[in-house]
């Protein structure tokens, strides 16, 4: 059976979105794009910005993001992101094919996660590698992520991970890079 979900996984500003988009272009049938930026960037602003504690706990229930790097994730963010991807899968479910990049920053549990909620299809798991030092002038360079981000999630977001592919984006073009996963399901 052809491939139908193709899951990303690599730390931020290793290229994922860049390789994605080239993907795209290259294939000649659709593929739809899914980003875990994406879903941060849907959850409402109060989640996003750490300024929604639970009144018992005080705890973040959102998304953090501290000054070093770290990113930290709540209750109320689990349960939003197992609806996210659960409507993910089931638009692999529905006859569309999908291509997802994430940030597994819980390593293999992560990873379960989607294997979970995509069972049953044909999957692709990308491990997209890159330098810690070249992800963080990358990130340096975007303006948009808490520096620190890159560096510190360049090899955690690996470990325990099973792939079918593995590409290194830290001296490899991201069409180049998208060229290698076009070829793996071909």
């Amino acid at each position: 059976m052809p491939i139908q979900a193709i899951i990303l996984n690599g730390g931020s500003s290793s290229g994922k979105t860049s390789i994605v988009r080239c993907f795209q272009d290259l294939r000649p049938e659709p593929w739809l794009a899914f980003s875990v930026d994406g879903f941060v960037d849907a959850l409402p602003p109060r989640m996003r910005d750490g300024d929604d504690p639970d009144a018992n706990t005080n705890t973040n229930t959102g998304i953090q993001f501290g000054p070093d790097g770290e990113v930290t994730v709540g209750a109320d963010f689990r349960t939003l992101e197992a609806a996210w991807t659960a409507g993910v899968a089931a638009t692999a479910r529905a006859g569309a094919r999908i291509i997802v990049d994430d940030v597994f920053l819980g390593g293999a549990a992560s990873q379960q996660r989607w294997e979970q909620a995509l069972a049953g299809l044909d999957v692709l798991r990308v491990g997209v590698h890159c330098d810690s030092a070249v992800a963080a002038s990358r990130e340096s360079r975007r303006g948009d992520r808490t520096p620190g981000m890159a560096a510190r999630q360049a090899e955690i977001v690996h470990q325990g991970v099973r792939y079918d592919l593995k590409i290194d984006s830290t001296d490899t073009s991201a069409a180049d890079c998208a060229r290698l996963i076009a070829e793996r399901i071909a």
